[in-house]
């Protein structure tokens, strides 16, 4: 699959058969109080029930069942500062072989632990791109293992679709789809499944305003690089190729909002649906509070992304 247009209404059909028993088919929750709240009615996908606590698990599954056996049996590898690294080390454990997962030293230590748990050989480096690139193309030299990309794989993109397509199939028709954007794959892999599954349905994306490369990306024409001046720690990526010109031609539009904007949405997530949920996942949700004219009296999915949180930093986070 070297193409976006490989990507079709019957191949996110066979990625959602080629994974159903490796994933969770998760619930989608409603609240009145948020419905009254945001002045809509709301239906979120619970990915943070998901297996590794992320949509990651899908992607990473998709493409990891996609390779050859040969392939597989050199192992897998990619970089990523979390929710792909754990997705990816629980594929390779699955089909019982290696998994080599570089990640920057600062990502959160739940993460690691996950990684390591799924057997995962984790190598660490310097939190930019550039590192990451160039400790993965060492690893890979040394290992002979494929990589999986976190986002800019089109396979991978193929099996995040899955997500918004059980979406559609448990909520019915919607005005607009949401989700986060930070490297693109899951807003790319939604925006192609309204494109196929409800083409009514706009898909609209949240961005931190302190990583808002794919927000001026959308008003460039082009990738912009991204910031890291955000505590939405799993959207501080760029846009990547592959994902961009998905996301140009498919998502209406993308609302930038504050770390204090995705607190805010985060705690009502937490107190009001029961469930923990991570920062990047509140994001869409806070787009929704920022701007409630352009949603008022629509039908709107949320994908709720993942829920690893770092609880050491609840206390910083909820202080005020």
């Amino acid at each position: 699959m070297n193409n976006p247009s490989d990507i079709t209404k019957e191949s996110i059909t066979q990625a959602q058969e080629r994974i159903k028993h490796y994933i969770e088919h998760t619930p989608v929750l409603t609240s009145n109080s948020l419905n009254e709240l945001a002045g809509c009615q709301l239906f979120f996908k619970c990915e943070n029930f998901q297996k590794v606590g992320a949509f990651k698990a899908r992607g990473a599954m998709n493409a990891a069942l996609s390779l050859t056996e040969e392939e597989r049996k050199k192992g897998l590898a990619t970089h990523s500062s979390g929710n792909h690294a754990q997705a990816l080390a629980r594929a390779a454990k699955i089909l019982n072989t290696k998994s080599y997962i570089v990640m920057p030293r600062t990502a959160p230590e739940i993460k690691k632990k996950g990684v390591r748990a799924f057997g995962g050989e984790i190598f660490e480096c310097e939190p930019t791109l550039q590192a990451r690139e160039e400790t993965l193309a060492n690893v890979i030299a040394k290992t002979g293992s494929t990589e999986i990309h976190p986002f800019n794989n089109y396979k991978v993109m193929e099996g995040q679709a899955t997500c918004a397509k059980e979406l559609f199939e448990q909520a019915g028709q919607l005005d607009i789809v949401m989700a986060p954007v930070g490297g693109g794959g899951l807003l790319s892999g939604t925006a192609l499944a309204a494109k196929f599954f409800s083409p009514t349905t706009k898909v609209i994306a949240g961005e931190p305003a302190g990583s808002d490369d794919a927000y001026r990306a959308m008003q460039s024409g082009k990738i912009e690089q991204a910031q890291s001046n955000t505590i939405a720690d799993g959207l501080l990526t760029s846009l990547g190729d592959k994902t961009f010109p998905i996301i140009y031609e498919n998502v209406k539009e993308i609302i930038t909002v504050t770390d204090e904007e995705i607190i805010a949405a985060m705690r009502l997530i937490w107190e009001r649906l029961k469930i923990i949920v991570e920062t990047s996942c509140a994001v869409p949700f806070a787009a929704v509070l920022k701007d409630k004219e352009k949603f008022s009296g629509k039908r709107v999915g949320i994908i709720l992304t993942g829920g690893n949180v770092d609880l050491e930093k609840i206390g910083k986070w909820f202080a005020s």
